[in-house]
């Protein structure tokens, strides 16, 4: 086995092998040479060549958020770094944690007019939970430091200024990673390398002093006065944003279901089914929006205690409805922070979301309330007006995301897009068996592709990834990739340009509206499939869809694609007569 030669490289390499992260990317490059030959040359490392840096840090972050630990990806000097930062922030919104290492020039070589030199440090200060700088080896090409930076060693032994260095750079590389791990964040690491960047040794030439990182310790304060409140209030909502699959007890879900008070509003993101929840919280506002008597339908429906857990929410009528009919009390459950999405968030407990409910239920008594009964009943006319509305509506969006729903097969993991394909998924009953993730860090629809495949690699069971055209268009450098599993499947639902912005205020069909907000094209991705490798197949009908989705998931040589052809001009009028039918 190869090490390089110079030792930050084999420090960092050590670092990660002592913390168990076995999963690195890395975009190739000449500067970050020293670390792909580490890494590369170790089989410890499961390790993943991805071209496009942008396309490689999504890639990164689809497998951390399905490993559940830190993912490595590594880049060479100059611009190649700044490709990271959609992901990096993604990561940084969404609590995944990924470790950013980025080669650099000599600090010497920075702001003189160098090649592929930018100024690295810190370059990610407003989104990333840790920047660690380190410093540059003087034990290595020694020569070149005397010319171009004597003063660093000034005469004194150089093994002697070496061991600061180690020591400095150890102690940035522990508390980098104890950051990673312990708060889910991203980590930046940038590590200047002298030439030579080539040279080998078959021993390890230094040994890294690591620290263990203890496992974060949950706050363990009373919850009485909680209890006393929750067992007082006749209209509590609890409210779950994006949440990991099989992370809260069934005993806690049917405790909530069976409490008369308690309205639970889960998204396609949440990963909790009961017959009991409410999926579907726009099927819910939107009808009241619209109501003549929406005032007292909305007073009726605020809550004296909200109860959140998880990450963001999707639905934006939702934080409306809260921010202007604000509960008395809010309350946020576990995670490492809690945002105050609503204006009135009263208390972060941290403590894990089984403990608090377990806490909020021991011993406790029924209180009376037609909370539940009186929305549950609202629930029901609207599943059934959805039915009926299904029945007479033309081949659209609406109609597909319905028939895709109902396709997929189960244990599927299931990536989901940005913009209207996570509006569209959150009307309709989700497979419960299915595990389901959207990038809602940042809500962008820039690496949506990249994350799905990066999710699939590292994903037991097959995984679907259903998009619009502009995020696969916007992303389908994210098809340049050797990883990519037979098993894997696109939906892409092309509707010729981003059709959700004809359902937003102010539209106007004018050329400038075209050009620039709904941005119109005539795209397929059929010759994209024949470059990369994937089955194509399409669907312009209902009768189309059904056929073509009779196989689709079965097992094939190649990952295959469907696009889906809908009208351009009727989906967003579809979408917003649905709310109006049901009302």
């Amino acid at each position: 086995m190869n090490y390089s030669l110079i030792p930050t490289a084999q420090t960092i390499v050590q670092h990660c092998q002592e913390n168990d992260i076995n999963t690195i990317v890395i975009s190739p490059g000449s500067r970050n040479a020293p670390l792909t030959i580490s890494f590369a040359e170790n089989p410890f490392f499961s390790c993943f060549s991805i071209v496009d840096e942008r396309c490689a840090a999504f890639f990164a972050l689809g497998m951390a958020q399905q490993l559940q630990k830190p993912v490595v990806v590594i880049c060479t000097s100059g611009s190649a770094l700044l490709n990271y930062y959609p992901a990096v922030a993604e990561a940084y919104y969404s609590n995944t944690p990924l470790i950013v290492i980025s080669a650099d020039r000599p600090i010497y070589k920075v702001g003189i007019g160098d090649g592929q030199t930018i100024n690295q440090k810190n370059v990610f200060e407003n989104q990333i939970g840790y920047s660690a700088n380190l410093r540059q080896d003087v034990s290595h090409a020694t020569d070149k430091i005397l010319h171009y930076k004597k003063e660093w060693i000034k005469g004194e032994n150089v093994d002697k200024i070496q061991n600061e260095v180690q020591a400095y750079n150890d102690a940035e590389l522990n508390t980098a990673f104890k950051i990673a791990f312990t708060y889910q964040s991203p980590v930046h690491i940038n590590v200047p390398f002298e030439e030579p960047l080539y040279e080998t040794t078959k021993d390890s030439t230094i040994i890294a002093q690591i620290e263990s990182i203890s496992k974060q310790e949950t706050n363990q304060s009373s919850l009485q006065r909680e209890k006393d409140i929750w067992n007082t209030s006749k209209r509590k909502i609890v409210l779950v944003g994006v949440n990991k699959p099989h992370s809260v007890d069934d005993k806690v879900l049917q405790s909530l279901a069976n409490d008369p008070s308690v309205l639970v509003l889960t998204e396609t993101t949440s990963n909790l089914n009961h017959p009991s929840f409410f999926n579907s919280i726009d099927s819910i506002i939107a009808p009241i929006e619209m109501s003549n008597e929406k005032d007292s339908l909305f007073e009726n429906l605020q809550p004296e205690v909200l109860v959140t857990f998880g990450g963001l929410i999707v639905s934006k009528k939702i934080k409306a409805f809260l921010r202007t009919f604000s509960p008395k009390h809010h309350w946020h459950i576990g995670g490492v922070k809690a945002n105050d999405t609503f204006f009135c968030l009263e208390k972060h407990i941290k403590v894990p979301v089984d403990t608090f409910f377990q806490e909020m239920y021991l011993d406790s008594k029924t209180i009376k309330s037609d909370y539940f009964s009186f929305w549950h009943q609202v629930k029901t006319e609207y599943v059934l007006k959805r039915s009926a509305y299904l029945a007479k509506i033309p081949f659209s969006d609406f109609s597909v995301f319905s028939q895709l729903m109902l396709s997929i097969p189960n244990n599927y993991l299931l990536q989901l897009a940005n913009s209207s394909t996570i509006r569209y998924t959150q009307l309709f009953d989700m497979n419960p068996t299915l595990r389901v993730y959207c990038n809602r860090g940042t809500s962008g629809i820039d690496g949506s592709t990249s994350t799905a495949i990066g999710a699939s690699v590292v994903s037991e069971t097959p995984t679907l990834f259903i998009t619009g055209d502009l995020s696969f268009f916007y992303d389908s450098n994210a098809l340049w990739n050797n990883s990519i599993k037979n098993d894997f499947r696109i939906i892409i639902i092309n509707n010729k340009g981003g059709g959700i912005f004809r359902i937003l205020p102010g539209k106007e069909n004018t050329d400038v509206f075209k050009t620039y907000f709904e941005t119109r094209h005539n795209l397929s991705a059929e010759h994209l499939c024949k470059m990369y490798g994937f089955e194509y197949r399409t669907a312009n009908s209902s009768e189309a869809l059904e056929e073509v989705l009779s196989d689709f998931y079965s097992t094939s040589g190649c990952p295959r694609l469907l696009e889906i052809n809908t009208p351009t001009l009727i989906n967003d009028k579809i979408l917003i007569d649905y709310f109006r039918f049901i009302s």
